[in-house]
C-alpha cells in the first residue's frame, strides 16, 4: 500500500481533526491554502511534529472519504501564476511542503505535506497563523503560542535537522558511505537496499520524506562520502595544517577532510601520525621508533573536539594545526566545563546523538574519561602538560614535544603538578613529593625542587594538603576542588 494511503488510514481514525492536521473537500482558494500551511507548519512544530498535513476529499466531520474535485497542478495563484510556485513565494521563510495526489478507495485525494516551522513562525504574505482546535487564528493574538513556537526551534538539536531534503533510495547509496556504517557499529550489513535504509532510518542518519528520504546532520556529518555534498556542512570539515617552525607564517601542508567524521576518523589520525617525527631510543640494546606524541592523545583530544563543537558557530570548523614543537588541537565553541575540570568531570555535551553514536563506534569513550586518557600517556611520553584554553567562541587544546625539567618554565611546572594530582586522585590515590618527582624525572636527592613546584601549585590555589592535620614531611596533595 502507498505510504500516503497508509498515512489516510491513521488520520481516519483520529477522533477528530489535530491543530497539525486539517481536512477539507473543494474549498481551496490559494489565499486559504497558503493561511493553512502557516497555520499548519506553527501548530505542528508547537506540538512537536516533523510535518502538517493539509488533506483534500476527506469529509472534516465523518472522515469519510469524498473525494475532491481539486487539481493542484491547473490551478492558479494570484496574477495567473501556478499555485505552487506562488504558495511558495509568499511564505516566510521558505519552508519546504509537498503536493501529493493519490487515488485512495477510487477518490481522487490531494495530500499537502508541510515541514514544521524551524526557529521562527512560518508567515503567509507577512502574517502569521497558527491553528487553535479547529479554527485558524492570527497568531499575533496569541503572544505566548508564538512565544512557545520560537522556545520549540531553539530546542530542536542539531543532529536531528535535515542537511539534504528529498533524496531517493539511491542518492542515500551514492552520498552516505553505508558499509563505513555497519562496519564502524559492529553490525551486519543487509543483503538488500531496503534493510539498509532501514537501519540508517533507526539510527537518525536519514529520516523517510513521503517516497524519498532526508538525510539529516547526524547522518552527514558522520558518514558522509564527500562532505562538499552537504552545502550546509562543508565548512565543518577538519582541517589539519604543518607549518614550518613555531609560528603561522609558513605553513608547509594542509589537508581537509572530505569523508564523514566517523568513516573518515582514522584516516584523519593515521595521516596527522606519518607526519609527525620520530625519536630513536635504545632500550635493552634494541632500537625503537617513537613518535614525539603519543597516538592515543592525539586519538583523543581530535575525537574530543569533533564531539563537543558547537555547530551553531557558522563558517569555522575544527582545527588541527601541528608545529615544529607543539601541537594545537581548536573546535568551535566554549566548553560546557571549566577547563580547569577537564579531566575526572562527568561529560556534558551539546551533541548527545553523536557523541553517543561514535562511543558506540569506539571513537571516543563512554565515559567522558578520553581527556584522562590522553594526559595519563603524555605523562608516560614524559610531556609537559597540556594547556586547556576556552576563548571567544573557541576551544583549543595545546600539547607540546618533549622538554626536560630545567627548560620548563614556572607555569608548565604548575600545570603539570595540577594535572598529576588530578590523575592521581581519578585513581582514588594521592600526589606525594615522590610522584611528582617521577613525573618530572628529578631525582630523588632533588627531592627540594619538588617541594617547590608543589608549593607553587599550592600558592596558585590548584592543589590542597590532603590531611592538613599531619605534620609528618611526607604529605599528600590533592586537586583543589576534591
Amino acid at each position: 500500500m502507498n505510504r500516503y494511503a497508509k498515512l489516510l488510514d491513521e488520520f481516519r481514525k483520529l477522533s477528530s481533526e489535530t491543530e497539525w492536521l486539517e481536512f477539507k473537500e473543494n474549498n481551496y482558494t490559494p489565499q486559504l491554502i497558503g493561511e493553512y500551511i502557516s497555520a499548519l507548519s506553527n501548530a505542528a512544530a508547537l506540538h512537536g511534529k516533523n510535518k502538517a498535513y493539509l488533506i483534500y476529499g476527506i469529509s472534516d466531520i465523518t472522515h469519510d472519504v469524498v473525494g475532491t474535485v481539486f487539481k493542484p497542478r491547473k490551478t492558479k495563484g494570484k496574477g495567473n501564476e501556478d499555485l505552487e510556485p506562488w504558495l511558495a513565494r509568499q511564505l516566510d521563510p521558505r519552508i519546504d511542503f509537498r503536493i501529493i495526489e493519490i487515488d485512495y478507495y477510487k477518490k481522487n485525494i490531494v495530500i499537502f505535506e508541510i515541514d514544521a516551522a524551524l526557529n521562527i513562525p512560518v508567515k503567509f504574505k507577512d502574517k502569521s497563523y497558527i491553528r487553535i482546535g479547529e479554527h485558524r487564528h492570527k497568531l499575533s493574538d496569541h503572544a505566548e503560542k508564538e512565544r512557545k513556537i520560537w522556545k520549540k526551534g531553539d530546542a530542536i538539536s542539531f543532529e536531528n535537522r535535515v542537511a539534504l531534503k528529498v533524496q531517493t533510495a539511491n542518492d542515500i547509496i551514492k552520498k552516505i558511505d553505508y558499509p563505513g556504517f555497519f562496519d564502524l557499529l559492529n553490525i551486519a550489513m543487509p543483503d538488500n537496499k531496503e534493510g539498509v535504509l532501514e537501519r540508517l532510518i533507526q539510527e537518525g542518519a536519514i529520516c523517510e520524506n513521503g517516497s524519498n528520504f532526508d538525510i539529516t546532520n547526524l547522518g552527514a556529518i558522520l558518514f558522509a562520502k564527500n562532505l562538499g555534498d552537504f552545502p550546509s556542512l562543508s565548512r565543518k570539515a577538519v582541517r589539519v595544517v604543518m607549518y614550518n617552525g613555531d609560528n603561522r607564517l609558513n605553513a608547509k601542508k594542509e589537508q581537509v577532510g572530505q569523508k564523514g567524521y566517523a568513516v573518515g576518523f582514522q584516516g584523519i589520525i593515521d595521516w596527522i601520525d606519518d607526519q609527525l617525527p620520530s625519536n630513536e631510543l635504545i632500550e635493552n640494546a634494541l632500537r625503537e621508533e617513537k613518535k614525539i606524541y603519543p597516538k592515543i592523545a592525539i586519538r583523543e583530544f581530535v575525537a574530543n573536539a569533533l564531539i563537543h563543537q558547537d555547530f551553531t558557530v557558522s563558517g569555522t570548523s575544527p582545527l588541527i594545526e601541528i608545529f615544529e614543537t607543539r601541537m594545537e588541537i581548536t573546535n568551535p565553541g566554549n566548553p560546557l566545563v571549566d577547563v580547569e575540570r577537564f579531566i575526572d568531570y562527568p561529560p556534558k555535551t551539546r551533541n548527545e546523538k553523536l557523541a553517543a553514536l561514535m562511543r558506540r563506534m569506539n571513537i571516543c569513550e563512554e565515559r567522558g574519561s578520553g581527556i584522562d586518557r590522553a594526559v595519563t600517556q603524555i605523562e608516560i611520553f614524559q610531556l609537559p602538560a597540556p594547556i586547556f584554553r576556552s576563548e571567544s567562541d573557541y576551544t583549543r587544546i595545546i600539547f607540546f614535544a618533549y622538554r626536560n625539567y630545567r627548560d620548563m618554565d614556572r607555569s608548565d611546572r604548575v600545570r603539570a603538578c595540577y594535572q598529576h594530582a588530578c590523575l592521581r586522585w581519578v585513581c582514588r590515590d594521592f600526589m606525594t613529593n615522590a610522584s611528582i618527582r617521577e613525573r618530572m624525572k628529578i631525582e630523588a636527592k632533588n627531592y627540594p625542587m619538588a617541594s617547590r613546584v608543589i608549593r607553587d601549585t599550592i600558592d596558585e590555589g590548584l592543589i590542597k594538603v590532603a590531611d592538613p592535620e599531619n605534620k609528618s614531611n611526607k604529605k599528600k596533595y590533592i586537586p583543589w576542588w576534591a
